[in-house]
């Protein structure tokens, strides 16, 4: 069904799609924990491209690929390249795509991964493109809300931060669209999310509350994803201090919260949610960031064509 396939967005997928994806991670992490030998790509490798800071994406993707019995070649940031030299993204992916057998790729600029999918014969997989897509993140997210909350069905879910420039949320209001969730976004004036994204989600029949009331989003929520303010995406750092720390999530902001309410947060955090949650049964995030091994190594194996 994926065989083949780029992975480049939230939007491409089927439910049916998704729930092998779901369903192949679910598989492999139980093979983890059992501590079985997996060798489903033995013989194959995987290029790790990244051109912009990482750590969990980038580590997790190579854990999963050694995890499923791949070799890994890598690009840790843009001056370990010759991008650095001048070199064009597309003479670099037409060199890689001689090497290997599926490309993973973060990149600062939007639209990357589509110009990288449009000249490689391999399979390649989004690992952020700027403030566009970041298609793997909301994939572990939805695993790790069929985890938490035991289906992907029925929820509340309130997008708290940056809403503008944060990918994670662009691609997660795809899925929570698909599986009929109502959406709540919480989020400073100039950091809303981008207009033509709410009305891509409507058009699809989504249910969306747009406010500045946390505390109110919060008692009707099963669900809260938050976001950091990304010192990255502001040219203007007087704009960027601003608007920092404009949304705290504590064990108060929690304990005045609709009971049961699951917290998720793609990492890292800077101030935005506070230690003292850590030990919140509901507090997933750290589970959450666990989850994208398993459903990586599905991804990989998927578009390699060995399950």
């Amino acid at each position: 069904m994926l065989k083949g396939k780029d992975i480049l967005n939230t939007a491409q997928f089927s439910i049916d799609e998704l729930s092998l994806i779901m369903d192949t991670a679910a598989d492999y992490e139980q093979k983890v924990k059992n501590y079985e030998i997996i060798r489903d790509m033995d013989g194959r490798v995987v290029a790790c491209l990244f051109f912009e800071p990482s750590t969990r994406t980038r580590l997790s993707f190579e854990s999963a690929a050694n995890r499923v019995g791949a070799r890994v070649i890598s690009v840790s940031s843009a001056g370990s390249s010759s991008t650095a030299k001048g070199e064009t993204l597309v003479d670099t992916i037409r060199t890689i795509d001689g090497y290997i057998d599926v490309i993973v790729m973060r990149h600062p600029e939007i639209g990357s991964a589509r110009i990288a999918a449009d000249n490689a014969r391999h399979p390649v997989i989004n690992a952020g493109d700027g403030s566009g897509q970041h298609p793997t993140q909301a994939l572990l997210d939805i695993y790790t809300i069929r985890k938490e909350k035991g289906s992907l069905e029925g929820h509340t879910i309130t997008f708290l931060g940056d809403l503008k420039y944060g990918r994670t949320v662009h691609s997660l209001g795809y899925f929570m669209t698909m599986y009929k969730n109502k959406m709540i976004f919480v989020s400073p004036e100039s950091l809303r999310m981008p207009e033509e994204l709410t009305a891509d989600f409507r058009s699809r029949g989504a249910e969306i509350e747009e406010t500045d009331n946390v505390s109110e989003a919060l008692s009707r929520s099963d669900i809260v994803y938050v976001t950091r303010i990304q010192r990255e995406r502001f040219n203007n750092p007087e704009e960027y201090e601003k608007l920092k720390g404009s949304y705290i999530i504590d064990r108060n902001t929690i304990n005045k919260a609709k009971k049961g309410i699951t917290v998720l947060h793609p990492l890292p955090r800077v101030d935005e949610i506070s230690t003292d949650l850590d030990d919140y049964e509901g507090a997933a995030y750290f589970r959450q960031a666990h989850n994208g091994i398993f459903v990586r190594m599905a991804l990989l194996a998927l578009v390699s064509g060995v399950r």
